[in-house]
């Protein structure tokens, strides 16, 4: 397939869905090759990758909280065929990873550093030997924040990123304010800490037209199918202790977005409701009065997206896909 003849289909694969999931998507699924390392504290960490001996340039990408690269075949189905090898890690606590707690379903990190000192490991194991002439970065949600730390430490693997509705500030149903007072009271008690945050628990499988992920049906249908498939990969909700490591990640991302020389493409979901839009914004004001990024529109607005636009009907998908790579070419 021509990469102009893929991207005429981004506009009307749900049509076909079925036909798509269950015959090329089934086929180009069965090219995976998994693999596995040892991250920090010699926790299991999971990876997957699609390789062609003819391709020169490769994307890595860094999914969202909960996310498993079992949901991600789509996406690397898209990116494959147009000419790119496709690394996609399962952060340690969920996916295929390993989880840290009794309660396998809790989400939860020792130390936010430590994501993205396994995303290093994962670089160094899989992708910087193989000496692609270009390699990309694309990033979802919380895999936004572990890639946009990695680029605070390492400017030159990259030659651009694209972080879709990334995860520098969460969006919470109380003031910022009161929620750092309740994770900083429930941190010196390690049983508190490491408990469900308020108001959440463990997974539960919501009725499409309340979730607040994607507008598409057919790509909302088969998330909940992984999970029904795949039950040891359900997360549930996350700890007070993960939640005030997100919360110094995100602080620390807006203080220093002017620092991260590789060039960045954001994409902000207008009808936004898990991760902070305000936040996001305040990052491009820091990137963008650093003049580091004179050259980038920063953020893209996905008009009438929910959070997951890597997952959203065809004609907002499409239009983030094809940003995206206008993007990387680029660079």
């Amino acid at each position: 397939m021509s990469p102009d003849s893929l991207k005429a289909s981004w506009l009307n694969r749900e049509t076909e869905f079925s036909a798509f999931t269950n015959g090329p998507l089934l086929d180009f699924w069965q090219l995976r090759e998994e693999g596995q390392f040892l991250g920090v504290d010699e926790l299991p960490i999971h990876y997957v990758r699609f390789i062609h001996a003819k391709h020169h340039k490769a994307v890595v990408i860094s999914p969202g909280r909960s996310e498993s690269y079992v949901k991600y075949p789509e996406v690397a189905y898209d990116f494959y065929h147009l000419g790119f090898d496709v690394f996609i890690i399962d952060h340690r606590g969920q996916g295929r990873s390993g989880r840290m707690l009794a309660d396998p379903q809790k989400g939860h990190v020792e130390k936010f550093t430590d994501y993205i000192d396994d995303f290093a490991k994962f670089i160094d194991l899989e992708v910087r030997d193989r000496h692609y002439l270009k390699c990309y970065a694309l990033a979802h949600s919380m895999g936004g924040a572990i890639l946009a730390g990695y680029l605070l430490r390492d400017n030159v693997t990259f030659d651009a990123a694209a972080l879709c509705a990334p995860m520098i500030g969460v969006n919470l149903p109380m003031p910022h304010w009161l929620a750092s007072f309740i994770v900083e009271r429930a941190e010196p008690r390690r049983s508190v800490r490491n408990d469900y945050a308020v108001s959440t628990g463990k997974w539960q499988p919501l009725p499409y037209l309340i979730n607040v992920l994607t507008h598409s049906q057919e790509r909302y249908r088969r998330y909940l199918r992984y999970y029904a498939d795949y039950p040891e990969l359900r997360l549930g909700g996350p700890t007070y202790h993960w939640l005030r490591e997100s919360f110094a990640i995100g602080k620390e991302l807006v203080a220093k977005a002017g620092e991260i020389e590789t060039p960045l493409m954001l994409l902000e979901a207008s009808e936004e409701k898990v991760v902070s839009n305000r936040e996001l914004q305040a990052f491009c004001q820091s990137r963008q009065k650093a003049q580091i990024g004179r050259e980038e529109k920063l953020p893209l607005i996905i008009e009438g997206a929910h959070h997951e636009i890597l997952f959203e009907i065809d004609a907002l998908r499409a239009m983030a896909l094809n940003a995206i790579c206008d993007f990387f070419e680029l660079y």
